[in-house]
């Protein structure tokens, strides 16, 4: 018994140390290389937090009504917003973290100014606001939105696969992100009508195995706008046996 009590202090007093260093060496990286605020872009105050406590209250998560299949925000009391009421949408449902407003410069800086970093805090923010639905559909595998080389190669990495990455490790969820490709480099979809989206986003993504033993997925994006991105990865994976795929997006506009 006194080995048994001897080997568990032992333990335990590594763990403690083990600790103590990796919150030596963050603090020791936040001097040197302090975290920027994902909203106003300053250093953080205080420090060691990922956001600036003053901005972390100008966030604004989105809560009921919400459109029960794209998760958007509703400006008055319905099952679904306009858009999911006209079009059939392939994915079985989706939920929005934050409405675009309140995160769209910090999302601008996060897609094109190499913020990454940004995508930790986001990312954990997803993972602590929607775990609950993500536990409740319990998917498999959690997949990005791919971006195509040639783009992924300009900026750097792909925000979607950085959110998936850290919603992952938090979840306990494999995120897969070689199972989608994407081959078609399509044109930046936020200047084009639903329709011209629609059309530069056919035959943009294959699945890249041949036998896909998955039946449940979750798709992870940065912005929800009219759906037709996730659709297009949804058709794909629907063609490849794959029967339930959910969506979950960073931010995404208002509806009616």
């Amino acid at each position: 018994m006194n080995k048994k009590n001897a080997f568990l202090g032992k333990c335990s007093e590594r763990c403690e140390k083990s600790a103590f260093l990796q919150k030596m060496r963050e603090g020791i990286l936040q001097l040197l290389f302090p975290l920027r605020c994902p909203i106003c872009d300053d250093i953080v105050a205080p420090a060691g937090e990922r956001i600036c406590a003053t901005c972390f209250e100008k966030l604004q998560p989105i809560t009921a009504p919400f459109c029960g299949k794209c998760g958007r925000k509703l400006l008055t009391e319905s099952c679904f917003c306009r858009d999911c009421k006209e079009r059939l949408h392939v994915f079985t449902q989706g939920r929005i973290l934050y409405q675009y407003e309140a995160v769209s410069d910090a999302i601008y800086r996060f897609k094109y100014g190499g913020r990454k970093e940004y995508g930790v805090f986001f990312g954990q923010q997803m993972a602590e606001q929607l775990g609950d639905y993500v536990r409740m559909i319990a998917p498999q595998v959690i997949i990005p939105i791919p971006l195509h080389p040639a783009r992924q190669k300009m900026r750097g990495y792909n925000q979607a696969r950085v959110l998936a990455e850290e919603i992952g490790r938090r979840l306990g969820i494999p995120v897969e992100t070689k199972l989608v490709k994407r081959i078609k480099n399509t044109n930046p979809l936020k200047w084009e009508n639903p329709g011209q989206r629609e059309n530069n986003l056919k035959k943009a993504f294959i699945i890249s195995e041949n036998d896909v033993k998955l039946r449940r997925v979750l798709l992870i994006d940065d912005i929800y706008t009219t759906g037709r991105t996730m659709d297009a990865v949804a058709g794909v994976c629907k063609m490849a046996g794959i029967q339930e795929i959910y969506c979950l997006s960073l931010t995404g506009g208002s509806s009616m």
